[in-house]
């Protein structure tokens, strides 16, 4: 059977539910990833109104629409992150309530907790998200970095988290990290080093993402690969090197569209991941999940864009071959 193909709604939480609702069954979608932020996903809703969920279902099947996952991408980044004034932005006002770094790094926690609950009540096992990362800013060693400092960046990842998984794994619900630059786990040698951090928790995974990977020079399907039993979500989410001479990889503090960085978001299908190779090694690992679309492009309408990447999506996708090629040879000898 072909996996649903869903859509993420974290870039389209400007639209009211039920609209989005609508748009994704028009351009085709099987499901909806539901984001929580707007009034997309309301964790506190959620928990407070008895018949919240019962209402988000409804919504749904009148669109005809699965939802296998919630997103807590903004939440978590507050979790492990040093707070400042760019977090006001992403953070609903009962979690950044003054803005004091310390209460908001707890409330984050609490409301992550919270959101495991309600995906408990509203009935999906993985909850996507960000943890942020305290160590971040010490990704170039200079001043020199001692090695204690990173130490303290997974320790402090431990001292957080595992309160959180604690609740997760009550609940029956996965936390699927999308590895990504300004986490605490941005590539294949960090994603191992958190699951360490973790004792390897089974309630701790990754959200797959090729995208965060591709322009930092990794390969995704060695993050397949690497982490069979750890992909609890997938993303199909493109992204395009364009070094020229001039653009750098690090993207010179220039914003995505500016044509002078060194890499950029794209429409599924017209980057550089090779998904062709991302659904085989999908398959290699029997992952039978979603297939998600975070659609980002800045230099294409966003309509046209997430109905073609719904076709491009459905028709990327195949199941593996249950016999060798060449059995029939050996049928023939028999």
């Amino acid at each position: 059977m072909p996996r649903p193909v869903t859509i993420f709604t974290g870039q389209w939480a400007d639209l009211p539910i039920e609209e989005m609702a609508a748009m994704t069954a028009d351009f085709g979608y099987d499901g909806i990833e539901l984001a929580c932020w707007g009034d997309h996903f309301e964790v506190d809703k959620a928990l407070a109104e008895d018949d919240y969920c019962e209402k988000k279902h409804a919504l749904l099947a009148k669109h005809n629409l699965q939802c296998h996952a919630i997103s807590a991408h903004l939440v978590g980044q507050a979790v492990l992150d040093n707070i400042d004034e760019r977090h006001k932005s992403i953070l609903p006002d009962y979690v950044w309530g003054d803005g004091k770094p310390e209460g908001v790094n707890d409330r984050a926690i609490e409301e992550l907790k919270n959101t495991a609950r309600a995906a408990q009540k509203f009935g999906v096992d993985v909850v996507n998200g960000f943890t942020g990362s305290s160590i971040w800013h010490l990704l170039y060693s200079f001043p020199p970095v001692p090695p204690k400092m990173i130490d303290a960046g997974f320790e402090l990842l431990a001292e957080r988290f595992n309160p959180i998984l604690d609740v997760f794994g009550e609940c029956g619900v996965r936390f699927a990290l999308e590895v990504h630059p300004t986490e605490i786990a941005f590539d294949i040698y960090t994603a191992q080093r958190a699951l360490e951090a973790l004792d390897n928790r089974p309630e701790f995974g990754f959200n797959f993402d090729p995208s965060h990977l591709i322009w930092q020079g990794i390969d995704p399907v060695q993050f397949i690969r690497m982490f069979p039993d750890r992909i609890y979500h997938v993303h199909i989410k493109d992204a395009i090197v364009t070094l020229d001479g001039r653009t750098g990889i690090n993207a010179s503090h220039l914003n995505f569209g500016d044509s002078r960085r060194g890499w950029d978001f794209r429409s599924p299908g017209r980057g550089g991941v090779n998904f062709e190779e991302i659904i085989r090694a999908l398959n290699e690992i029997d992952y039978q999940g979603p297939l998600s679309i975070e659609w980002e492009d800045s230099g294409m309408e966003r309509t046209f864009g997430a109905r073609e990447a719904c076709e491009f999506t459905k028709k990327l996708d195949f199941s593996p071959s249950n016999r060798a090629f060449d059995a029939a040879f050996d049928e023939e000898n028999d």
